[in-house]
Formats: C-alpha cells, sequence, structure tokens
C-alpha cells in the first residue's frame, strides 16, 4: 500500500474492497480444489459470525483511512495501543488470566509508546482519531475472531471467507456513497501497467496478512497476535529513521522505541518458556481419592 501511496491513489475503501474480492476468490478456488475445508453455506452462518463482519469492516476502513495521515514511526507506535485493549477484551470475553510478568510486559510497550508519542512534533488530531479506531477495532476483531474459530464451526478459513463476502457488498455501498468509488473510478493512473500490478499485488498481500493474522490468533492468541505486529512495526519504525525522509529524531522517541520493542522480545521469552515449559507431572499416590476420580 506503500507504492500505492506513491501513485497518490485516492480511494482507501475501494483498495479494501479489492482485498476482500482477492480473500474470496482464492479461498473459494482453494476449496473447490481441495487445498482447504470450510463449511457450505446455510442460515445458521451469519448468525454464528457475528459481530465478525461488522469489525472486520470496521478495521479495513480505519486501518486504511489512517494510513499515511502520519508519519510511518508515529503511526507504528499509536497501533501499540492495540496490545492492552486485546488484553483487557481477551479477558472480559474469553475468560483468559494472564500472569503478571505478561502484563508488566504488555504496559511496558505502552510505556514506550507514550515516551516515544511525546515527542511528535507532527501532530495531526484526524490521524490520531483514526489509529486509535483502529486499534479498538483491531482488538475486538482479534478476540471475537479466536472466538469464532472453532474447527467444530466455521474453523479458520470458514471465518475469513464468509467475513469476506458479508462485508463486501455493504463495503462497496459505503465506497459509493462517500464518494471512495468515484475518485477510485476517476483515477488517472489505470492504464499503467505499473500501477495495475500494485494495485493487485496489493490485494494480494492484503490476504497473506488477513491469514497469516488468522492462522497467528488460531494457533497462539489474539494477545501473542497483537504483540508480533508490535514488535514487526517497531522493527519497520527503525528502518524509517533511515529511509521515507518523514521521520523527525528526538532523543524521547527513539529511547521509546526502544522500550517497545524490549516489552515486546520480554513478551515473547515468557510465552515461548510458558510453551516449552513441561507440565508438571501429577503424583497419583499422593492425590486424594476425590480428584483420582
Amino acid at each position: 500500500m506503500n507504492k500505492l501511496g506513491d501513485f497518490r491513489f485516492p480511494s482507501p475503501v475501494f483498495l479494501g474492497i479489492g482485498q476482500m474480492a482477492a480473500t474470496i476468490m482464492i479461498l473459494y478456488v482453494s476449496k473447490l480444489n481441495k487445498i482447504i475445508h470450510f463449511p457450505d453455506f446455510d442460515k445458521k452462518i451469519p448468525v454464528k459470525l457475528f459481530p465478525l463482519p461488522l469489525l472486520y469492516v470496521g478495521n479495513h476502513i480505519s486501518g486504511l483511512s489512517s494510513t499515511g495521515k502520519l508519519s510511518l514511526p508515529m503511526f507504528t507506535v499509536l497501533r501499540k495501543f492495540t496490545i492492552p485493549l486485546t488484553l483487557l477484551l481477551e479477558t472480559i470475553i474469553l475468560g483468559k488470566q494472564y500472569s503478571l510478568n505478561i502484563i508488566v510486559s504488555v504496559f511496558t510497550i505502552i510505556l514506550g509508546a507514550f515516551i516515544a508519542a511525546g515527542s511528535d512534533l507532527a501532530f495531526n488530531l484526524e490521524g490520531y482519531i483514526f489509529v486509535f479506531l483502529n486499534d479498538i477495532f483491531t482488538a475486538a476483531n482479534g478476540v471475537y475472531t479466536k472466538q469464532k474459530m472453532d474447527p467444530k464451526e466455521l474453523g479458520k478459513y470458514g471465518v475469513l471467507f464468509y467475513n469476506a463476502c458479508f462485508m463486501i457488498i455493504p463495503t462497496l455501498v459505503i465506497s459509493v456513497s462517500t464518494g471512495d468509488l468515484q475518485q477510485a473510478t476517476e483515477f488517472s493512473e489505470w492504464k499503467n501497467v505499473l500501477f495495475i500490478i500494485q494495485f493487485l499485488l496489493s490485494c494480494f498481500l492484503g490476504f497473506l496478512l488477513m491469514c497469516s493474522t488468522a492462522l497467528c490468533s488460531y494457533y497462539n492468541s489474539a494477545l501473542t497476535t497483537a504483540v508480533v505486529g508490535a514488535i514487526k512495526n517497531v522493527s519497520i519504525a527503525y528502518i524509517g529513521m533511515l529511509v521515507g525522509g518523514d521521520y523527525i529524531f528526538s532523543v524521547l522517541n527513539f529511547v521509546g522505541l526502544n522500550i517497545c520493542m524490549a516489552g515486546g522480545l520480554r513478551y515473547s521469552f515468557l510465552t515461548l518458556s510458558s510453551q516449552l515449559s513441561p507440565k508438571q507431572p501429577v503424583d497419583e499416590e499422593n492425590t486424594p481419592l476425590d480428584l483420582k476420580s
């Protein structure tokens, strides 16, 4: 999507529609060829999915609309607030409990974000609003996706496929009503082969991002997905210091980014350690009879 920014493509919602269309086509063809499996449509599927489709389109629109309104490093810093929101929602919705060390690691990331944001000299209220809305939608989408991906129900690929199917038409209506579609159709670069290739590539990469995010949540947790994304984004911020030309260096921002990275790496270490540590064997001889039964 950054490359589309070089062409000044004016229609983020239309790009979201392209990513949904790519998701539908790729997953459907994969199902036909028996590469993946998800259930056929029935009238119970909309009920099983709710409220995921609404969160899905909200996440798309707010995310695409926030891109380009802030410098890349500042954008990645503000996206860290997805993490505590995800932790809170997993506790409320999924009933998960995390250790104090995990919670401290999460808030270390947030502390780093606050420190880094304190040195932002390019304040953009509209950009901040869109990013924080994107944080809320991303956290809720991640937690509910984890909840809905029961293999006995829709499964991970079914959630992705039916989300895209149900929301592509409402998103198209939004695109028409806001003038986004008109801007897309009137865009002058559609005759440019390079632009078309990059647009299609952005649609495909959008599908890969959604698929990889869903798989990470499925095999781990929504919180782990959020933290991994934070580590990735901080790495991008480091690159943004060297290339791009829109990063305003300050000591606070640099220190804050390093604290974010330290918190993310600490979380990763704790999570991997808990997964790799063997479970304590149960001493059956000393186990009370009522517990054995």
